[in-house]
C-alpha cells in the first residue's frame, strides 16, 4: 500500500512543485491550501506523514494544525516548513509534538531525506494501539487533561483552594464537577476535615431540610431520636452541595442564613448551632436565568459564587478525549486485569462525536467498549453505535441506533443489542462503499477476514442456510 502523504500550504507554487517532487518519489500526495481542509483529508484518509506551513493565510495557523492532529491520532510524523525559521518556532513546534523543522527555501533532497526518516522512526498506526503505555497526568489527583480551558480551571484551583471562599462552579452534567470539588478540598487547609457531598437534585424537597440541617427527636412523625445534619457532619472540613438550583425557594434562605451567621438551628431545636465550614456549590442548569425569572435568591448566588468557575463540556476541549480515552482504558485494564488499548480509528471516531453526556459518557463508553473487545484492542465496531456512527459530531443521516423499550422487556442482553448494531453499521458502511466489501474492512478498522466472517455475502449466507 502506497505511503500516503499530506501537504498544507497556501502557496500554490510549493504545493505544486512539492507534490510532484513527493509523487516521483513514490508517494501518494494530497496538497490542500488551509488547515481546515488539511484536518478533514487527515480525518478522513490513512495519512501516514504531513508537511505544514507555519504562517497560513486563512483559519488556524501551522502551530495549532499540528495541535489538532496530535489530538486525533498521535502517532502521525508532522514536519514544519517556514520561511521564518528562528530557534523559538522551532522549539515551540518541536513541543506541539512536530517531528522536525525546516526553514524555507529548502532543499528537495534534504526534505525528502526527513521524510524517509520521519517515516522509519514512526510505528505504522492503522489498525494498530494508538495509545501509549503511559497514562496520563492526574492533576491534584483527580483530574485529566491538558487543554488551555483546563488549564485556566488548574489556575484558580491553585488560587482559590486554600482560601475559605465560596464557589459556584457551573458545567454541563458529566463535565467533573464533584471532582473539582475533591481537587479543591484537597489541596484547602481543611484538607484534614470531612468532605460531605450531597446531591439536592437526588432528595426530596420535604426531606432536603432535615439532610442539611438535621433534627431533633419529636420534630416530626418517624424523628425518633436526635439526627446531625450534613452540615454539622461537615464541620471544620467542606460541604459539596451539588444540584443547587434545584433547591427550595424557602431552603435557600435558611442556608443564605447559615453562611451570614455562621450557624444553624436543626428542626424542632430552640438554639443555634455553631459550624465551620466551607460551602463548595454546583449545579448544571442557568442559574442567572433561574435569578432572573426569581426561582433562585439572588443575595444567595452572590453568596454561593464568591468564586465563580464554569467547567467547559468535552466538545469545547477536543483535545482532552485521547487523554481522557486512555485514562479511563487504564482504569477498565486494573479492573479487569487485561491490558486495554485502543486502535486509531476507534479513537478518531470519539474524537469526532459530540459528547453531551461529556467526561461521564465517555467513561461508560470505554467501559462497555473493554467488555465487547475480543483482543484487548478496542475498535470502532466495539464502541456504542451512537458512538461508532458519529461523524463531526453527528449522527449519520437515516442510522437509528436507539433503543426500543421492547428491547428491553424481551430482555436484550447488552451484547445481542450491540452485536445487532454492529451489523447495522458495517451495512451502512458497505453502503458507502457501493458494495466494495475490502473498502469497508479499512473503513471499520478490521481485517478483511473478520469483515467476512461477521458479514457474509448473500450467496455465502444461503450456502450455509442450504448446508443446515
Amino acid at each position: 500500500m502506497m505511503t500516503r502523504l499530506l501537504i498544507v500550504d497556501d502557496e500554490p507554487s510549493i504545493r505544486k512543485v512539492l507534490s510532484a517532487y513527493l509523487k516521483q518519489a513514490g508517494y501518494s500526495v494530497t496538497a490542500v491550501a488551509s488547515a481546515e481542509e488539511g484536518l478533514e483529508s487527515f480525518t478522513k484518509e490513512d495519512i501516514d506523514l504531513v508537511i505544514v506551513d507555519l504562517r497560513l493565510e486563512q483559519g488556524m495557523d501551522g502551530l495549532e494544525f499540528i495541535r489538532e492532529c496530535k489530538a486525533r491520532r498521535s502517532r502521525v510524523p508532522l514536519i514544519m516548513i517556514t520561511a521564518y525559521g528562528t530557534t523559538d518556532i522551532a522549539v515551540q513546534a518541536m513541543k506541539e509534538g512536530a517531528y522536525d523543522f525546516v526553514s524555507k527555501p529548502f532543499d528537495f533532497a534534504g526534505l525528502l531525506d526527513t521524510v524517509k526518516k520521519a517515516l522509519a522512526d514512526t510505528v505504522p498506526v492503522h489498525n494498530e494501539r494508538s495509545d501509549s503505555s503511559e497514562e496520563p497526568v492526574l492533576h491534584f489527583g483527580t483530574l485529566v487533561g491538558e487543554s488551555p480551558e483546563m488549564q485556566r480551571i488548574y489556575e484558580v484551583i491553585e488560587k482559590v483552594a486554600p482560601t475559605d471562599a465560596s464557589t459556584l462552579i457551573e458545567g454541563e452534567s458529566g463535565t467533573g464537577k464533584e471532582l473539582v470539588a475533591q481537587a479543591m478540598h484537597e489541596r484547602s487547609k481543611r484538607k484534614e476535615g470531612p468532605l460531605v457531598p450531597i446531591n439536592c437534585g437526588a432528595i426530596p424537597p420535604a426531606l432536603l431540610e432535615s439532610e442539611l440541617f438535621g433534627y431533633k427527636a419529636g420534630a416530626f412523625t418517624g424523628a425518633d431520636s436526635d439526627r446531625k445534619g450534613l452540615i454539622q457532619e461537615a464541620h471544620t472540613g467542606t460541604l459539596f452541595l451539588d444540584e443547587i438550583g434545584v433547591m427550595d425557594f424557602a431552603l435557600q434562605r435558611k442556608l443564605l442564613r447559615t453562611l451570614q451567621e455562621g450557624n444553624i438551628r436543626p428542626l424542632g431545636q430552640n438554639k443555634d448551632i455553631e459550624v465551620d465550614v466551607r460551602i463548595i456549590a454546583a449545579t448544571n442548569e442557568d442559574i442567572e436565568a433561574k435569578k432572573s425569572a426569581g426561582e433562585f435568591r439572588e443575595d444567595l448566588y452572590y453568596r454561593l459564587s464568591v468564586i465563580p468557575l464554569k467547567l467547559p463540556p468535552l466538545r469545547r476541549r477536543r483535545q482532552d478525549i485521547p487523554l481522557l480515552a486512555r485514562h479511563f482504558c487504564a482504569e477498565q485494564s486494573r479492573k479487569m486485569n487485561r491490558e486495554i488499548h485502543l486502535t486509531d480509528r476507534a479513537l478518531e471516531a470519539m474524537y469526532n462525536y459530540a459528547w453531551p453526556g461529556n467526561i461521564r459518557e465517555l467513561e461508560n463508553a470505554i467501559a462497555c467498549a473493554a467488555t465487547m473487545c475480543n483482543d484487548n484492542l478496542i475498535r470502532v465496531s466495539d464502541l456504542p453505535p451512537n458512538i461508532a456512527f458519529a461523524e463531526n459530531g453527528k449522527m449519520s443521516e437515516g442510522d437509528d441506533s436507539s433503543v426500543s423499550y421492547n428491547d428491553i422487556e424481551e430482555g436484550k442482553t447488552l451484547r445481542d443489542f450491540l452485536r445487532e448494531k454492529e451489523r447495522d453499521y458495517m451495512e451502512a458502511v458497505l453502503r458507502h462503499t457501493g458494495g466494495n466489501r475490502a473498502k469497508a474492512a479499512d473503513l471499520l478498522g478490521i481485517s478483511r477476514t473478520t469483515f467476512y466472517r461477521k458479514f457474509p455475502e448473500p450467496q455465502q449466507e444461503k450456502q450455509t442456510e442450504d448446508k443446515h
